[in-house]
């Protein structure tokens, strides 16, 4: 479909005259943030005292995204625009921190940042100095949802923060650094998934200055055409806005950006009075533009500008330097402060005028704050789902399959403000009943076949590409826009995102304890699945538990680990987090059948405890027991039963005390986490003296870790994953890693000191029936059929 749009009136000379004028305001802001802690406005010569003593910053991207701002802002206020910005450049929180203050809402968020010379100052002492603000955009930014430290998640974030928000544009700034990570290069295909009648639109800048810290980007050194026909291959279609020279980029920019928004909304208009979801080509810019553009062009014979010298700090030493001290001067007097800033430091009244009003201010836009739009969702009673259990450990159920239809329901209510997403495994993960209530977004081409079971939809609300990274970004965008979601993914495969949820955690727990004008939002909840004990086919590879591991070096209060032991505990947990806000929750629960054991009401005191005593599978009867038996995780539970039964019935009189962890950071001391145990219930429940053989579905050094300040620590014999699996039967890997029935029995025997001298025959029984179950494997390539349909005795 060709995009009309109406012709585009040529801005003025006296129009872009003041948005240059506001734009070198941008640019003289960027870099006095980066040099002075005195004399903001040079309103006296600068001298060596004027200077920061470390000087910490990164100038380069910061005048070409400043350019982007100020003309986002004429057309905001030309067309009334709903529009958010995203800073991919890593560290070029400069332009956004200067767009923010110009506009007046950074003074309006932190009053002692006031629009006058005394705010200036502080404004600019605080950034990259102790004590104040990172160089990133970081959550104490105001209109900032990507902090970009990190490079590679601009664009799925950006994507994410545009679905279900049918009137908001994002636009983002592409660092052309950022686009050589992998991340950034799966997200260009976000385009295929945005649905122009019900999701907003993402308008992608691609800021070519050409070089990241010392080298050469790859995209500024290919031709023209190469570079074309990419963006083209992506789907998108490119618009270049290209130069050096500020007057000429000015009115590029201008007729570029505007026909780039007429587009966007005669694609969406006419996608939304025809009800035709043909994917669109959205528009995108290429900005080519130099390197620290603005700036020093050389220093001490050294090419600084339009290269990779401008990346930081242009010149380093001008409180020691005398020639660097005048240069520093003169580069930023080039920006004639003394016509931007009135006599009392604020910005001149017609410069004020460029900037658009209340929310319409890109620092100031709801959705950058996403926690004040956040709705809570319309849950359907979990408890309408709840498996029956007759009996507990005599029933098999899949957990997630249960979990499907929960969800399902979900959707069916919260149709314009929840999603789920998965990377090509929302059907293994066993969740298919989510179809029934939305299918798989597709916009791509569609073939007949795919009706057969293809789940797909222009309309679908499951999100599935194969790139858990592009995934995770939009789901943060999502979620930080005030949306809510669930994502499912392999065990194996969630350490792909391992670093992108340290990045959100951390943007979670500053926004958290120490923002408190941002709103809270909705959680982040990763439902781990194919776990590491149920790798029949795919083996060692597939084998890794240790996503646990970086969640719990996150801080307590943004995190949480639930490891529900069934359909029910699963149905309670799930609820749970997608009431909460303001976490990352991490849901450890196998897709394949497994027994069941607690009732619905059972099942909901349970995990509101998050630990507790299963009466049903103790022998202590209220008395102090021989040994504890504690288990995390649904195959180490099953497992740790099997191992009580075969204790009772060869010893009779073991009191043995049965407790199941749902919640694994009740562990931790409630002095270190305000959910912990304090030490009498943990005492209560693990004794003082006594050993506690626990069975954990991850590495047994993470319980150590979390339990190490414990009395009786010395008695916590911790059974995990060791490291250790090939192609194996459920019960031979268990085996392998000793977190098997027969091994826990063994081990209560060894630890039990009255069971060592008695126990000798049923040590040598327990040691057969490893050796039998290996060979029967190995033979038959299955379980025995009494360990595959094991059940609790009754």
């Amino acid at each position: 479909m060709d995009t009309l749009v109406e012709s585009l009136a040529p801005v003025t000379s006296e129009e872009l005259g003041k948005i240059d004028a506001y734009w070198r305001a941008c640019n003289y802001l960027s870099a006095g943030m980066i040099y002075l802690r005195a004399n903001p406005l040079l309103r006296e010569p600068l001298k060596p005292a004027h200077f920061k003593n470390r000087l910490l910053g990164h100038w380069g991207s910061d005048p070409g995204q400043s350019l982007i701002w100020v003309h986002l802002n004429r057309l905001i206020r030309k067309y009334d625009l709903n529009v958010i910005y995203i800073s991919g450049p890593g560290h070029g929180a400069p332009a956004t921190l200067a767009n923010c203050y110009l506009e007046g809402h950074y003074s309006e968020v932190y009053p002692d940042k006031s629009r006058d010379e005394a705010g200036l100052l502080k404004f600019f002492c605080q950034f990259s100095f102790p004590g104040g603000i990172g160089s990133h955009c970081t959550p104490e930014t105001p209109g900032s949802i990507h902090e970009g430290g990190e490079l590679g998640y601009s664009l799925s974030h950006a994507y994410g923060a545009a679905f279900d928000n049918p009137d908001l544009i994002v636009a983002v700034a592409v660092g052309d650094g950022e686009a050589e990570t992998g991340p950034l290069a799966t997200s260009w295909h976000s385009n295929k998934f945005l649905n122009p009648i019900r999701d907003g639109a993402v308008l992608p800048v691609l800021h070519l200055n050409g070089y990241k810290i010392a080298n050469p980007t790859i995209l500024a050194r290919i031709s023209h055409e190469e570079l074309e026909a990419l963006l083209i291959g992506y789907g998108h279609k490119p618009y270049f806005v290209e130069g050096h020279d500020p007057a000429e980029m000015h009115q590029r920019m201008a007729s570029t950006l505007e026909q780039c928004v007429l587009e966007i909304r005669s694609l969406q208009q006419h996608a939304r009075t025809t009800g035709d979801c043909t994917r669109p080509r959205w528009p995108m810019i290429v900005l080519r533009s130099p390197k620290g553009w603005t700036g020093p062009k050389m220093v001490e014979g050294h090419k600084v500008e339009d290269f990779w010298r401008a990346h930081q700090v242009p010149v380093s030493d001008p409180a020691t330097n005398p020639h660097s001290l005048s240069l520093v001067e003169e580069w930023l007097r080039s920006y004639k402060p003394e016509e931007l800033f009135d006599g009392n430091g604020s910005l001149v009244a017609e410069l004020q005028e460029l900037a658009p009003a209340g929310s319409r201010r890109i620092s100031a836009n709801p959705h950058a704050n996403g926690g004040l739009l956040r709705k809570e969702l319309d849950l359907p009673d979990f408890r309408d789902f709840a498996v029956k259990v007759n009996s507990p450990g005599t029933s098999y159920v899949s957990p997630t399959d249960v979990l499907g239809h929960f969800l399902a329901e979900v959707m069916r209510r919260n149709m314009s403000n929840f999603r789920v997403f998965g990377p090509d495994e929302t059907a293994s993960n066993k969740l298919t009943a989510i179809y029934a209530a939305s299918k798989k977004t597709w916009l791509a081409e569609y073939k007949p076949e795919d009706a057969d079971g293809g789940e797909l939809d222009v309309s679908g609300r499951v999100m599935e590409m194969l790139s858990e990274h592009t995934l995770e970004g939009w789901f943060e965008g999502y979620v930080l826009t005030g949306r809510h979601g669930f994502f499912s993914t392999y065990e194996a495969f969630v350490h792909v995102i391992d670093s992108m949820f340290n990045q959100h955690a951390k943007w979670l727990e500053k926004a958290k304890q120490e923002v408190s004008w941002r709103a809270p939002v909705p959680s982040v909840n990763l439902l781990i699945t194919s776990l590491v004990w149920r790798q029949d086919h795919n083996g060692f590879t597939h084998q890794d538990p240790g996503f646990l591991d970086v969640v719990t070096n996150k801080s307590p209060d943004v995190v949480r680990i639930y490891m529900p032991p069934d359909a029910n505990c699963l149905l309670s947990v799930a609820d749970h987090c997608l009431r909460s806000c303001d976490y990352v929750n991490a849901i450890v629960a196998d897709k394949q059948e497994h027994l069941q054991y607690l009732s619905m009401a059972d099942a909901v005191t349970h995990c509101t405890k998050g630990i507790g005593i299963w009466d049903w599978a103790s022998t202590d009867d209220c008395e102090h027991p021989d040994v504890v038996m504690a288990c995390a995780g649904d195959i180490a539970t099953m497992e740790s039963l099997a191992a009580v039964a075969i204790l009772k019935e060869r010893f009779s009189d073991l009191k043995i005390r049965f407790v199941n962890v749902v919640d694994l950071f009740r562990l931790m001391p409630e002095t270190e986490h305000p959910h912990g145990l304090s030490d009498r219930d943990f005492d209560s429940l693990f004794t003082t003296d006594k050993p506690v053989i626990f069975n954990f579905h991850s590495y047994a050094s993470l319980i150590h870790k979390l339990s190490y300040r414990r009395r009786n620590h010395d008695n916590i014999h911790v059974r995990g994953y060791k490291e250790k699996g090939n192609i194996n039967t459920p019960l031979e890997l268990a085996i392998v890693n000793q977190i098997d029935r027969f091994n826990l029995a063994i081990d209560v025997i060894d630890r039990v000191p009255r069971l060592r001298s008695i126990g000798a025959h049923a040590k040598e029984w327990l040691r057969g029936q490893i050796i039998e179950s290996v060979q029967y494997a190995h033979a038959e390539g299955i379980d025995k059929e009494e360990i595959r349909n094991w059940k609790w005795p009754k």
